[in-house]
């Protein structure tokens, strides 16, 4: 990709994250900036290219956020993602950067395929503090040297943290302003970090809670991939308004966010499909909630009995 075809492609990284994420508008603009400055190299190179700590309720989008905006930039296969809950013992960090000088570790094997990517450290606050050394090394020397000697710098990568640090006084602010609940997220987050890792961690942005509008957006985005995706494997099926109103029922829900969601539509969906598969041996026509039972069926399978129960 040339220089000006990639500005023009970066110029799209704010509306790529529109288009997938709902409810997160107050800090796409933040993540786009970071990783399209990342890209360019305009940062001191003697750093990572850019951090990010997406602190907030589960379910809310933050290493969705992370990596979508790593594919767009880097391109597929170009981000790892640690989860730091299998790293909680003080032996944690030899399982990131190795044991002996002829193991590189897991961090290593990653920077040694792939000189600039993304990193992604998910639920940071789990991690045990000698892990926690180890980002500080990362942001602060710009390098990290792993137990077979080798030093890798990491001025190509984008590094990420999640956390959930805040999340629970988050949600029990639900009659104040996302401005206080941002303001209250940031000070758990200042109390809870070690300043000198949060300090220099370059962006700290804080994602709201779902309302249930915005969940049945998130929904409808999740019913349209999960049909695309079915119909390319040519299932011709289309996903009726009926049908999207009772997957915004089931999967709802005021805490876990879009979780619930996703897995509603993938399940129910599919299940939808492989009743009509057993039943007829060809799966057709429009989906929607099945009167008798809770669960999809296809509209074809009305007035003979319903095929879709043949299970």
């Amino acid at each position: 990709m040339t220089a000006p075809d990639r500005i023009a492609h970066l110029r799209g990284l704010g509306r790529h994250l529109a288009a997938r994420l709902r409810g997160q508008d107050h800090l796409l603009p933040h993540l786009a900036s970071g990783f399209a400055r990342a890209a360019l190299a305009l940062p001191d190179s003697r750093r990572p290219a850019a951090s990010f700590l997406l602190v907030g309720p589960t379910g809310t989008g933050k290493s969705l956020s992370f990596e979508i905006a790593c594919e767009y930039t880097f391109g597929p296969g170009h981000l790892a993602v640690f989860d730091m809950s299998e790293f909680q013992s003080e032996s944690a960090v030899n399982k990131l950067i190795g044991e002996n000088r002829g193991d590189g570790g897991l961090l290593g094997q990653v920077l040694e395929h792939f000189p600039a990517g993304g990193l992604l450290f998910d639920e940071i606050e789990k991690a045990h503090s000698r892990v926690m050394d180890l980002f500080l090394q990362i942001l602060w020397r710009g390098c990290i040297t792993v137990a077979t000697g080798k030093t890798y710098p990491m001025g190509g990568y984008i590094v990420g943290f999640t956390s959930n640090i805040g999340a629970a006084d988050a949600m029990r602010m639900t009659h104040s302003t996302f401005a206080s609940v941002e303001q209250a997220t940031l000070r758990r987050v200042s109390q809870s970090l070690r300043p000198e890792l949060a300090g220099r961690i370059d962006e700290q942005l804080v994602f709201a809670r779902l309302t249930p509008e915005v969940q049945r957006e998130i929904c409808a985005l999740e019913v349209a991939a999960e049909s695309s995706r079915l119909n390319g494997q040519g299932y011709d099926l289309v996903v009726s308004a009926e049908a999207l109103d009772f997957l915004v029922r089931e999967g709802f829900h005021p805490e876990l966010g879009a979780r619930p969601v996703r897995r509603a539509v993938a399940s129910f969906i599919q299940d939808a499909v492989l009743r009509e598969l057993f039943a007829k041996g060809v799966a057709s026509g429009e989906i929607i909630p099945d009167p008798r039972e809770r669960r999809l069926c296809f509209r074809t399978d009305f007035g003979r009995g319903l095929s879709s129960g043949a299970s």
